[in-house]
């Protein structure tokens, strides 16, 4: 069976992970308390239809969407094998960021990240109200990110996204640059051999 980390360790990945759910909770809350009721003449409908209400010039706004699959189009898929598979997921990222080792700190980061995002989408699923004719809440999304010079929206997003998407990186990162230990180093992190008594 796999060890689990330190009780240090463990406490402070689950603590990261609350505190990176409450605010992808928190934000998505309050921006759709605060956008929902604006009067139509602060929004602003960008060339692609969309109604958004601009932060950084054209570049950064927010555009209230939900969403009841995945990004990139994954939305095909039965919604019980996506929130079921969401619900697998969690557990599985749980066991990882419980038993990762101590000295694997970027892995360790990113599958923290992962979680957290994987729960904060889980959360909508199971406890925002479903729209009519649905099994399942529809996931908040309002970040919006537009490239004016390819006349380009990026999937809207939310916190929860920006966690997983940050986490995969994280991922690809450990898997590229985490080296294995080298014979030189075993030896190195072996004790030294006791001192001979004096004479």
């Amino acid at each position: 069976m796999t060890p689990l980390v330190p009780a240090s360790s463990a406490l402070l990945r689950l603590f990261s992970a609350v505190l990176l759910v409450v605010l992808d909770l928190w934000s998505k809350a309050a921006v759709f308390a605060w956008l929902g009721p604006r009067p139509a003449g602060v929004i602003e409908w960008d060339l692609h239809g969309h109604p958004r209400y601009p932060i950084i010039g054209d570049w950064l706004g927010f555009y209230l969407i939900t969403n009841k699959g995945m990004a990139w189009g994954f939305d095909k898929l039965p919604p019980w094998l996506l929130v079921g598979g969401r619900c697998v997921a969690v557990l599985f990222l749980l066991w990882l960021v419980l038993t990762t080792p101590r000295e694997r700190r970027v892995l360790s980061t990113a599958l923290t990240l992962i979680l957290a995002g994987a729960v904060g989408n889980l959360y909508d699923n199971l406890f925002m109200p479903p729209p009519e004719g649905a099994s399942f809440g529809e996931v908040r999304d309002f970040i919006d990110v537009y490239f004016p010079m390819f006349d380009w929206h990026f999937p809207t997003f939310n916190v929860a996204d920006a966690c997983i998407s940050v986490g995969a990186i994280g991922l690809l990162g450990a898997s590229f640059f985490t080296r294995e230990p080298s014979a030189a180093d075993a030896a190195s992190a072996q004790p030294a051999p006791p001192a001979p008594p004096a004479l």
